[in-house]
């Protein structure tokens, strides 16, 4: 199989571009006066260690009560996947997933959880709010 590297140009790849360029999307919420729960689970996050550089893995979770905005999923893939080269904190990681998608959507409601997998005997989850949740 031929290696490839990380060029930025006409030799990137197209997915690292499509990664790279990408911006969050929002769409209309079709019921903006119903209260709902949308769900992700996102079971292949990784991230880099601000200290190591040693990979980190999670599954993340989102659970939002829309208003008038939902999160378009091509968008949000491909900013879960930017996460792949950052030196970030596990704690940093929910709390800027939640900053990002809150500023997007202004949803009624939203939770990030951030399941980290086992490394040096230690588990990390860090789970973060934003709003109150209207009774479904």
């Amino acid at each position: 199989m031929e290696e490839t590297s990380n060029i930025q140009g006409p030799d990137e790849l197209y997915g690292t571009r499509a990664i790279r360029e990408n911006e969050l999307e929002r769409w209309p919420d079709p019921r903006p006066g119903r209260p709902y729960i949308i769900s992700f689970d996102i079971p292949e996050f990784t991230c880099l260690c601000p200290r190591s550089g040693y990979p980190d893995f999670a599954l993340v979770k989102v659970r939002y009560q829309p208003r008038d905005w939902i999160v378009e999923l091509k968008s949000l893939k491909l900013y879960i996947n930017g996460y792949r080269e950052r030196h970030i904190s596990h704690e940093a990681v929910a709390n800027q997933i939640l900053d990002d998608l809150v500023a997007l959507l202004e949803p009624r409601w939203m939770r990030v959880t951030a399941d980290f997998s086992v490394r040096g005997n230690i588990k990390t989850v860090v789970r973060v709010e934003h709003g109150v949740r209207e009774r479904t």
